[in-house]
């Protein structure tokens, strides 16, 4: 079922760029970051009514609460980053460079999380890093 959620992903976080690039025409990127955050907020405190995991919040561990806390600085940080990029740039080169993040997470999570890191992946991260350079800075 994760494949299934992670197509779903994929398929969102396409439509996430185009509709991006239209609704940030004329307005400064960081506004646009802010407005669209809400709508994550009110997303994702929805889902968490919906499913009635709300009560799971005072189970979580100080390290659960540093780490998730973490995360989101670096989420915030991400967006602002692609919504400036995405003002100025093509959709196609900024999401692809976006995208580079698949390499640098595969690498990160051999270093600190001791996930394999072998001759395929090796190779697969080539590639794609090969085809992020061939498709963000071919002309």
């Amino acid at each position: 079922m994760w494949a299934v959620y992670a197509l779903l992903s994929a398929v969102f976080a396409s439509l996430t760029a185009l509709f991006a690039k239209v609704g940030i025409t004329g307005i400064n990127s960081t506004l646009a970051t802010a407005v669209r955050t809400v709508f994550v907020l009110i997303m994702a405190w929805g889902m968490v009514a919906i499913t009635g995991h709300g009560q799971g919040l005072r189970e979580l561990s100080g390290k659960s609460w540093c780490f998730l806390a973490l995360s989101g600085i670096a989420t915030g940080a991400s967006w602002l980053c692609y919504y400036k990029a995405m003002q100025t740039g093509p959709v196609t080169s900024v999401v692809t460079i976006d995208k580079f993040s698949l390499v640098l997470t595969m690498l990160l999570a051999a270093v600190f999380l001791g996930e394999a890191f072998n001759w395929k992946t090796a190779l697969g991260a080539g590639l794609i890093t090969a085809g992020t350079l061939l498709v963000a800075f071919a002309k």
